[in-house]
């Protein structure tokens, strides 16, 4: 069974930095793509960063123009774990904030095309 568990979530005031972890088990690590998605209340669920060809050096990402050159988005293969890097957070960035995957085959950074999720971790910034 697949689980996806998410943490590093929590309060940070505007321009600060949070680092999101996402352990994955239950898949084979270097067959999957993933992404780290988030909502926010009241709002429709949206991609923020998608990483592929993990078993390569740095993988390529993906990113959402509203989080490009502030969130970083890398895998440790030897640790079967995603990370998300956000960096000059802004109230804007409130969300809960999902991992998901999907086998790289069919690989498309977009909710819909995930296979598996987890269940969030809440990310709020303060004014």
């Amino acid at each position: 069974e697949v689980h996806l568990v998410e943490s590093g979530g929590g309060l940070v005031q505007a321009g600060g930095s949070l680092r999101l972890s996402c352990a994955a088990s239950g898949l084979t690590f270097d067959n999957y793509a993933f992404g780290w998605f988030r909502q926010a209340p009241g709002k429709e669920r949206e991609g923020s960063a998608c990483i592929r060809n993990i078993d390569k050096s740095g993988g390529n990402v993906d990113y959402a123009d509203s989080v490009k050159g502030r969130f970083i988005m890398s895998a440790d293969n030897a640790k079967n774990t995603v990370y998300l890097q956000m960096n000059n957070l802004q109230p804007e960035d409130t969300a809960t904030y999902y991992c998901a995957a999907v086998e790289s085959s069919n690989y498309g950074c977009y909710s819909g095309g995930m296979e598996y999720w987890g269940r969030g971790t809440l990310v709020t910034v303060s004014s």
